[in-house]
């Protein structure tokens, strides 16, 4: 992990407002998604472990600069979604995502998880996205065409943890 970085589990009370804009900086996200990278940490902070979200922060020089929301995906055993991870465009490319991605990992597995399953577009603009899970061991287990919108198909990661 970077010298600079300290990661932190427990979100609060300012975590909504950065989420949205780590989310918003990066350009990967359309409007009517960012509410809803909103929405989980708000409903994390409202009902804690109860709500089924779980999250990585990544801290750096007192901002939090990058997170991941995950959790068990209901009527499974030991089956996680990541269902979010970006870092702030000001520090992409230092190594940032990966640490949070090997520190969701490690929680999936603290929680009994066995897999954890990751969806992403197949548009052109989501190829670094599609690389980095490649890259840190995932594998394409399927793709659903059109599922997004004509020519925009859903990609589906799983790992074993």
């Amino acid at each position: 992990m970077k010298s600079n970085i300290t990661l932190r589990f427990a979100p609060v009370e300012s975590d909504p407002e950065m989420v949205r804009e780590i989310v918003t900086s990066t350009g990967f996200f359309q409007d009517h998604e960012i509410p809803v990278a909103v929405e989980l940490v708000e409903e994390r902070l409202a009902k804690g472990e109860e709500s089924g979200y779980f999250f990585v922060f990544a801290d750096a020089d007192g901002k939090t600069v990058s997170y991941a929301c995950f959790g068990p995906i209901p009527c499974t055993i030991g089956s996680f979604d990541l269902y979010w991870i970006a870092t702030h465009a000001d520090y992409r490319g230092k190594g940032i995502g990966k640490d949070i991605l090997l520190a969701v990992e490690r929680e999936v597995a603290k929680m009994n998880g066995r897999r954890i399953y990751i969806e992403t577009s197949s548009k052109p603009l989501y190829e670094p996205t599609r690389y980095f899970y490649l890259s840190n061991g995932y594998s394409i287990e399927a793709t659903l065409k059109d599922f997004y919108d004509v020519n925009d198909h859903k990609v589906m990661f799983s790992r074993a943890v």
